[in-house]
């Protein structure tokens, strides 16, 4: 049997079941990383001993234990911007470099709650700034179904890992569509929560009034373990929503009738790529023939998701990237006055993408220019999410491609951030107004590389996002493909 290959849910019961132990669960997940790391550059810090050991405990607990947590015992993968205690964190920058977190993010503090093995911490782009994982201060990691492919961003590194069998499910970040899109180019399921589902205490913030932490994982009944694991209000977290979390692995009923599926016309322009809408277009279809309505709805202010994402995710992070000041954690330059700390320290530490983002936040934050950007992108924001609103009175999700293209090829675009950027038209929204997204396999091109269908939720319905994803999955066999390593 390869163990690393096993889904969370199958991997759960066998364990239960005494078929094998934790430590021999993940000592197959590191095996198969020592195997595929060299090319797919998945990690960038492993956890050897530590997870070692954790499996240990695990195994004591499942002697003892009869209504354990799905994921005792489960080696996960966390995105390298999971403060994460005794494991070093770099949010894939130089000026964290060999940072040691004092303490753990409530969602990792909840893996190892529930017993969960944590085998290391995996590649993104820098600050979680980007859609293809190239932006990491270290390497790029690389597409496992074609590896001169980008893997998405960008929680890229989770995404390959996943794909790849180095994990048996991973956690990632969805600031404008770096959970799903990412899902979206490696063949995987990611699921961005609602805004307020999951804490993101201890989450290396980018901008906070979108980050959100979701699961990564191998198929849709997994994400809803996941989810149920790092779900829950947090008092650590200001923006954490005090809602009791439903089951949602019990809303798996593998049925869509009577759900009314909206699909908005603005998502289906000229530049797509053909393979990408007919793949979409057949999922629908599948849905459709599966008892589901769908309908043609309108979200009229979607063409100016990009240009306010590219507002109000900046100003965020200028602000929250302000802390790293080369005096309190962190790189800091050898240098002969504050002032000169303070520049070369910033200098040195970031990447090119970052300071990009970093200066154009201080801009549309600046005297004079405040109204005319930021106050007025908030202001398209809100109509953005009414759009969404009135949309719900329809139906019951929405359905949409995850990303326009399938993975290009690495370097294609990092010299043109305009067309990097477009790479998230399709999920930005979703983060403008908080709502829960999942990204899934419906197909693939003619180079083999997956297509992502995305179902969108309201607010904190996850349950019915899973419903139709997992009665999707169930009439399709996309999601049990796998690269050939």
């Amino acid at each position: 049997m390869n163990l690393a290959a096993l889904t969370l849910s199958d991997a759960s019961d066998k364990l239960r079941r005494r078929e094998f132990s934790s430590t021999e669960l993940t000592e197959a997940v590191l095996q198969r990383i020592a195997a595929t790391d060299d090319r797919v550059h998945a990690y960038l810090t492993l956890a050897r001993d530590a997870a070692m050991a954790q499996a240990r405990q695990a195994d004591e607990s499942l002697k003892r234990e009869q209504t354990a947590s799905p994921l005792l015992g489960i080696p996960i993968a966390v995105k390298d911007n999971f403060l994460t205690r005794g494991i070093r964190t770099t949010c894939a920058s130089k000026i964290l470099g060999d940072f040691m977190p004092p303490y753990d993010a409530t969602t990792v503090a909840k893996l190892r709650s529930a017993g969960a093995v944590i085998v290391g911490k995996t590649n993104l782009d820098e600050f979680a700034m980007g859609s293809s994982a190239e932006n990491s201060a270290f390497f790029p990691t690389r597409n496992p179904w074609n590896f001169e492919r980008i893997p998405g961003g960008s929680s890229g590194g989770s995404a390959a890992a996943v794909a790849a069998d180095q994990c048996i499910g991973a956690l990632g970040t969805d600031t404008g569509g770096s959970i799903r899109q990412p899902a979206a180019c490696c063949g995987v399921v990611g699921l961005k929560p609602t805004y307020g589902r999951v804490s993101r205490y201890g989450i290396i913030a980018f901008a906070s009034s979108m980050d959100q932490v979701g699961p990564m994982t191998k198929d849709v009944r997994d994400s809803a373990l996941l989810l149920q694991g790092i779900a829950g209000h947090d008092p650590a977290d200001s923006t954490s929503v005090r809602l009791a979390v439903p089951n949602f692995a019990e809303t798996l009923n593998g049925s869509v009738k009577g759900l009314r599926l909206g699909v908005p016309k603005e998502y289906f322009v000229s530049g797509m790529q053909p393979e990408v809408e007919q793949a979409v277009r057949n999922a629908i279809d599948t849905l459709a023939n599966n008892g589901a309505t769908i309908a043609e709805i309108s979200l009229p202010h979607t063409e100016y998701a990009v240009a306010v994402y590219y507002i109000v995710a900046t100003a965020e992070a200028s602000s929250n990237l302000a802390r790293y000041d080369g005096m309190r954690f962190g790189h800091r330059a050898d240098a002969k006055d504050l002032t000169e700390t303070y520049r070369v320290s910033r200098d040195e530490g970031f990447g090119a993408e970052v300071k990009r983002r970093i200066m154009l936040g201080t801009y549309v934050l600046s005297a004079g220019y405040y109204d005319a950007y930021y106050l007025k992108a908030q202001r398209v924001r809100t109509l953005i999410r009414q759009d969404f609103d009135e949309a719900f009175k329809r139906c019951d999700a929405i359905l949409t491609p995850t990303a326009p293209t399938t993975a290009f090829k690495i370097g294609e675009k990092t010299q043109d951030p305009l067309q990097m950027y477009l790479s998230d038209i399709y999920t930005i929204s979703i983060n403008l107004a908080g709502l829960p997204a999942i990204s899934l396999p419906c197909g693939f091109d003619g180079d083999s590389m997956p297509i992502g269908l995305q179902i969108i939720g309201n607010h904190f319905d996850e349950s019915t996002v899973l419903r139709t994803a997992h009665a999707y999955e169930q009439a399709t066999e996309w999601h049990k493909k796998k690269p050939k390593l």
